[in-house]
């Protein structure tokens, strides 16, 4: 069984080397990362709207950069700065998993960036 990481040269702030791949991929199974609304290195602006859609669409990126997609998603792992912002996430977050609905763990914790999200997921894609 072969294991491909994704994204393990990737730097975080001031340029440091992440201690983490973006994705890890083993017999068909994608674990992603979790991941925030960055862009550039930087937390976009704007409330749980704005960062869930950054959140989920760099999560989709990561997923196609694999050769996977949303449908191939079993499992996302959530988590909430705020539990107020739970039914505007789960406003947008249907927007892009509605028509197939992973397992899904949604948590309120302090965050270890300025964020108001962190999304990460598991995928599944048989090889035959």
């Amino acid at each position: 069984m072969a294991i491909r990481r994704y994204g393990s040269e990737q730097s975080g702030a001031g340029g440091q080397r992440l201690p983490f791949a973006r994705a890890v991929e083993a017999d068909g199974w994608l674990h992603v990362s979790g991941q925030v609304a960055m862009e550039n290195g930087e937390i976009v602006q704007g409330g749980i709207v704005e960062q869930t859609h950054k959140a989920i669409a760099n999560l989709i990126t990561i997923l196609h950069e694999a050769g996977y997609g949303v449908e191939h998603v079993v499992r996302c792992g959530v988590w909430l700065d705020d539990p107020r912002d739970f039914w505007s996430f789960n406003k947008v977050y249907q927007q892009y998993f509605g028509d197939h609905p992973p397992a899904r763990a949604c948590v309120q914790s302090s965050m270890m960036v300025d964020c108001k999200v962190e999304i990460d997921c598991i995928a599944y894609k048989s090889s035959k």
